[in-house]
């Protein structure tokens, strides 16, 4: 892109792990086709990027000096507001953090935009969905905004539709009461995106709706999925507020290019790559990798459940229990003749380099909390799942795994919201060695065929990313 074409663009997050990284893997595709991008995330970010990353994956990659917005090695600026909380604040109180980002951040954020723009000319600004604020600051700044939605397409459509009383919806405080949507099989109500359910807290079911409120001013809605997975979904969105995929969002080695050092992503935790090592001496197809992503932890009821679950099955396993995200730094206790017994063919760990773990051949199956971006990363290795939702999207995407992916089963609760031993032996048992075990291995990998393809020269991705691209270039919005 020659100099006089060059395409400035901000992308504003909180610094979640399950929320910034969607976005640093979105600007390393802006980046590919010769757009400058800079990322605006909360100082707290900074704060645990260089308490818990390498020095090298950062400082020679990123920008971490709000006064010297020069380019870097990966071509990313990384900039820092204040969400309005001591950096020490237990940022666990979800209640304090998203009340108080709603009523500090505006007014940080704008500042930051206002020396931003004393440097560059920005023609777009891209929020993350969970700072719906962000999208007025943008607004006012008089730049162009678009949205990049973060989780399935499906739930989208949901929250979308719902939210702008487009289709009738059931009575949401019966959870087993049928939805029917179009693009979408008929699902339970205790499916749908819980930030609509009515035993939701307020403050989350606040972000969501003045999301939807403000979306008249959001001129692009590109999503992290990729059309051939959400084919129907994304086709019923078409005559409403159109989404278009742009991912897969995973790492560009999964996807089959080579691992570079100047690709940016971010560990909130050190990972312990011993693991890789600890795989190379398994077989392949043998492993069981249980991991509930960055923000759950579990009962100590629920891991000994797990525990037990995973000695009767007599499988090699890799475990990540990570300790609470609190002041407390809680981590339920494992049984000590459970890591006696299974020491020969278990490793547990607190943190692991997710996306080559999945990679690897000797991995079988992935018991997951289905947060998207651990969904994505399942779909685009091949490897079947075990679903097992706690909140948010994640119901949501365990329906799309068991009904429109078909590529592993999915638990069930307890009343107490536990799942017991016996339920968790029966998936393993289902998914790896099962009468519908080949069948589940079988679509994964036809899963993985079309994600992997989508973003290739010819694939839609591809094409809603250099549509996005020209769109900001010749100053044609998307959509009226």
């Amino acid at each position: 892109m020659s100099e006089d074409k060059k395409v400035h663009v901000l992308m504003v997050s909180m610094s979640i792990q399950g929320h910034i990284n969607p976005m640093f893997k979105f600007a390393k595709h802006l980046l590919s086709k010769g757009v400058h991008v800079t990322i605006a995330t909360t100082e707290d970010g900074r704060h645990r990027m260089l308490k818990n990353t390498k020095p090298s994956n950062l400082t020679n990659n990123t920008n971490l000096n709000n006064s010297d917005n020069s380019n870097n090695d990966s071509g990313i600026e990384l900039v820092f507001f204040s969400d309005g909380l001591a950096l020490d604040f237990d940022r666990s109180d979800t209640e304090s953090l998203v009340n108080t980002i709603r009523e500090k951040g505006p007014q940080n954020l704008s500042i930051l935009v206002t020396d931003l723009t004393k440097v560059h000319n920005y023609s777009c600004v891209i929020v993350n969905p969970f700072v719906p604020w962000a999208i007025d600051v943008v607004v006012e700044h008089g730049i162009p905004c678009a949205l990049l939605w973060i989780q399935a397409c499906a739930a989208y459509s949901i929250y979308y539709r719902y939210l702008k009383n487009i289709n009738p919806f059931p009575n949401m405080d019966d959870l087993h009461e049928k939805v029917h949507l179009p693009g979408l099989p008929p699902f339970e109500v205790r499916d749908s995106p819980s930030f609509i359910l009515p035993s939701t807290p307020y403050h989350f079911k606040t972000v969501i709706k003045e999301l939807f409120e403000a979306m008249d001013k959001v001129t692009w809605v590109l999503g992290t999925s990729c059309y051939e997975i959400e084919e129907e979904i994304v086709n019923s969105m078409a005559s409403l507020t159109p989404i278009y995929p742009v991912g897969p969002l995973v790492s560009p080695f999964l996807l089959g290019e080579k691992e570079r050092s100047d690709d940016v992503s971010v560990d909130m935790w050190v990972p312990e790559d011993s693991c890789i090592e600890w795989l190379e001496t398994m077989p392949d197809s043998s492993v069981i990798y249980v991991s509930f992503g960055s923000l759950l932890s579990l009962s100590q009821k629920q891991v000994e459940n797990i525990a037990v679950a995973l000695k009767n099955s007599n499988k090699a396993f890799l475990w990540v229990i990570k300790p609470s995200n609190g002041e407390s730094n809680y981590v339920a206790e494992l049984p000590v003749e459970f890591l006696e017994e299974t020491k020969e063919r278990g490793l547990v760990v607190k943190w692991c380099p997710q996306e080559k773990v999945l990679m690897h051949p000797s991995v079988a199956c992935f018991v997951t909390h289905c947060g998207w971006n651990s969904t994505l990363e399942t779909l685009v290795t091949g490897v079947p799942v075990i679903a097992w939702p706690f909140w948010s999207d994640q119901h949501t995407n365990a329906m799309l795994m068991e009904k429109v992916f078909r590529n592993g089963v999915r638990v069930k609760y307890g009343e107490d919201r536990i799942v017991e031993t016996e339920e968790i032996e029966r998936c393993i048992k289902d998914v790896t060695e099962g009468p519908r075990a080949e069948e589940f291995k079988k679509r994964a990998m036809e899963m993985k065929e079309l994600a992997v393809k989508t973003l290739q020269e010819d694939g839609t991705s591809n094409k809603n990313l250099n549509k996005f691209i020209i769109d900001l270039i010749v100053g044609n919005p998307a959509r009226a």
